[in-house]
Formats: structure tokens, C-alpha cells, sequence
């Protein structure tokens, strides 16, 4: 089986990703993505349902958007949402777009991408992106604008700071045995 790349299926508005009717489920390692995507699937989520891109998958993708985004798209979230995954993907994250029929499949996703260290999961609508993990060391959201970029919820208010409050976890002896 091979790995979709995003081209192939690249949900936009005004040019940079919006998967409508999907969670976009961030991971700090290749090894959580690929646990959890198991996870989804004993879950029942449909195979066809999930898709992963690796850290250079969306660094590729993101570079495209960036490239080709509509002045229309700093409207709304969508391209500091871009511009937050490719701090990732800089950082070596991973992701599995998973399609959600509705709200309450949403939470289940993310749900069960939790446990397995899921930085993000975003459920994109057509008006709004909503956030489903919250961490117990997020701050209180102050603002963000279209100009401000997104805030992390953190002293400095980056994306990069968020990621290092939770780096990859570092397998255990356990775990390589």
C-alpha cells in the first residue's frame, strides 16, 4: 500500500489547505502517527478514511500553498494554520488527515489520537476550525488575528514554544527490545 502524497487529494480555499469535514491530527514523531493510525482503525475509522503525510509531505505542501495563496486567504486562519504546520514539519512532525462525518466522530478521532501524543487535532468546517486537545499548560487564548497569526497559548505566543513544552517522547528500553 502506498502513502497518498497531498496532491493527490488537497482540499483548499483560496489556495491553501482546508480539508473541510476532516480532523488534521498532529504528531511529534513518525512512530505516534503510525500508532495511532492503528488505533483510528481498530476504532472502525475506514482505512480510506485516513491519510498520512510526513514531516517533508507537508513541508513540500505548505511551500505550494504558501506559493499560490489567494490574498483572500489571510482573511481567515487558514494561512497561519498553514504557516503553524510547517513549524512543525520543520520540527519532524507528522499527521494523519482523518475524514469525520460529524462532531461526535470528531471528538472521537481526537480522542483516540490523544494518548498516542497528538500535538493538534483541528476539525475544519466550512466557517470555523476548532481545536479538540487542549493540554493543562495551555494559557488562556488572547487574540489572534489574520495580522497576529495564530496564538499557541503560550508565553510567547508561538507555535514553535508549544512544541517544546511537549517534545517526542524518547522510547524506553521496552521499547527497543
Amino acid at each position: 500500500m502506498s502513502t497518498p502524497t497531498m496532491q493527490q487529494d488537497h482540499p483548499t480555499s483560496f489556495g491553501v489547505f482546508k480539508p473541510v469535514g476532516h480532523v488534521v491530527i498532529s504528531f511529534p514523531t513518525a512512530e505516534q502517527a503510525g500508532a495511532a493510525h492503528q488505533a483510528l482503525e481498530h476504532l472502525g475509522v475506514a482505512a480510506d478514511a485516513i491519510r498520512p503525510y510526513t514531516d517533508r509531505q507537508m513541508l513540500a505542501q505548505i511551500d505550494e500553498d504558501l506559493a499560490r495563496a489567494s490574498p483572500l486567504a489571510a482573511v481567515g486562519q487558514e494561512l497561519n494554520l498553514v504557516k503553524a504546520h510547517r513549524v512543525l514539519a520543520e520540527r519532524g512532525y507528522h499527521w494523519l488527515v482523518v475524514r469525520a462525518r460529524d462532531d461526535q466522530e470528531a471528538l472521537r478521532v481526537a480522542d483516540c489520537a490523544r494518548p498516542f501524543g497528538a500535538e493538534h487535532a483541528q476539525q475544519y468546517g466550512n466557517f470555523i476550525i476548532v481545536e479538540l486537545i487542549e493540554h493543562a499548560s495551555d494559557l488562556p487564548q488572547v487574540a489572534e488575528s489574520p495580522d497576529r497569526g495564530l496564538d499557541a497559548q503560550t508565553p510567547s505566543g508561538t507555535e514553535a514554544e508549544r512544541a517544546d513544552l511537549r517534545p517526542a517522547a524518547k522510547p524506553s528500553r521496552a521499547d527497543t527490545h
